[in-house]
């Protein structure tokens, strides 16, 4: 593969433009198609981006890219990957992937079968302050894992018109708040903390505008004895000067003591015993104004390094999986109102 990738981006809604951003902004990387069925969009990203899009996402294969970025709802990505999967290419594919764990299992058979590889595109674990909480944890820094908790309040859920200026399909998706944004914690806590389990969950809605549920609790256990809460509600906030930054708030227990995360994307460590916190200086570049601190441009980053051999690829889409069973298991536990093994 070149040391310079070409990109095909196919779906060019809100979400897009950070992708669209990052893959002009970075070296290494030179966008060669767009493709998307809103005649407005593609003249918008012609004007912009000066790339003349398709209607058609089939065409993008003429320009021969090295990397396919879909950033699509879930019912188009199975459709999508047949007529995109070619082999040696790689394909990006947004979460949530696919509308089941069969779906998804078919989709990653069929690219394997066409010789070409598909990554998640979950920026979460990019964003700069999860990264430097790993990298914290993984040096010994907290010791064992007792348990993590995840405040999830990004406050835009509330009224008639809630999601509608951003993204307005959150309104109609049957499932919100755990196949939407909590899948993104889903694969945040088994990253940090291993393997799941088991999951039990507890969900319900509370603005009556829309079709999923905005509200709930998601409880994970993992392999290592460790326990990991998902506490959501959509239409609560939490302090900061820009909710979409975290979402929320994170804190983690440990033997050795206590890391916090705020809403300014600062993170804090407690030792066990004392009273007294220190800082803990975010490790990577971040961009405090940028989406998730900058995340959708540090995936595409990591893309483009490891597919030119300079480090390991994260989030392939067969061991996503384990990310979609666990989210499948936590509605199967709210509808049974019991805990589910995996």
């Amino acid at each position: 593969m070149s040391a310079e990738l070409k990109v095909a981006v196919v779906g060019l809604g809100y979400f897009a433009e950070f992708h669209l951003d990052a893959w002009t902004e970075l070296k290494g990387s030179r966008l060669v198609a767009l493709s998307d069925f809103s005649a407005e969009r593609r003249a918008w990203a012609n004007e912009k981006y000066g790339i003349i899009a398709t209607d058609d996402a089939a065409d993008v294969v003429a320009s021969e890219p090295d990397i396919i970025d879909i950033v699509t709802p879930p019912p188009s990505h199975f459709e999508l990957i047949e007529k995109l999967a070619v082999k040696d290419k790689i394909i990006i594919c947004q979460k949530p992937f696919c509308l089941s764990v069969e779906q998804a299992e078919e989709a990653i058979a069929l690219a394997n079968e066409r010789g070409c590889r598909i990554f998640i595109h979950e920026n979460f674990r990019f964003q700069p302050w999860y990264r430097t909480i790993k990298t914290f944890i993984d040096d010994g820094g907290l010791g064992e894992i007792y348990q993590a908790r995840y405040y999830l309040r990004p406050g835009d859920g509330r009224g008639p018109d809630a999601y509608l200026s951003r993204q307005p399909a959150f309104q109609k998706m049957p499932r919100l708040l755990i196949h939407e944004t909590g899948v993104h914690f889903i694969d945040l806590f088994r990253w940090m903390s291993g393997e799941i389990t088991n999951v039990y969950a507890d969900i319900r809605k509370l603005n009556p505008v829309i079709a999923g549920e905005d509200c709930g609790i998601v409880i994970m256990n993992h392999e290592n004895g460790s326990q990991s809460i998902i506490d959501g509600n959509r239409l609560s906030d939490h302090p900061t000067d820009n909710l979409r930054r975290t979402m929320g708030v994170m804190q983690i227990e440990g033997e050795k003591g206590t890391i916090n995360l705020n809403g300014l994307g600062e993170i804090t460590f407690r030792p066990f015993g004392s009273m007294v916190s220190k800082d803990i200086p975010i490790s990577l570049e971040m961009d405090r104004n940028a989406f998730g601190g900058g995340c959708v441009k540090a995936l595409c980053k990591h893309i483009i390094m490891a597919a030119n051999g300079q480090g390991e690829f994260e989030n392939e889409a067969h061991d996503y999986l384990a990310v979609i069973k666990a989210s499948e298991a936590a509605y199967q536990s709210a509808e049974q109102a019991r805990r589910v093994d995996l």
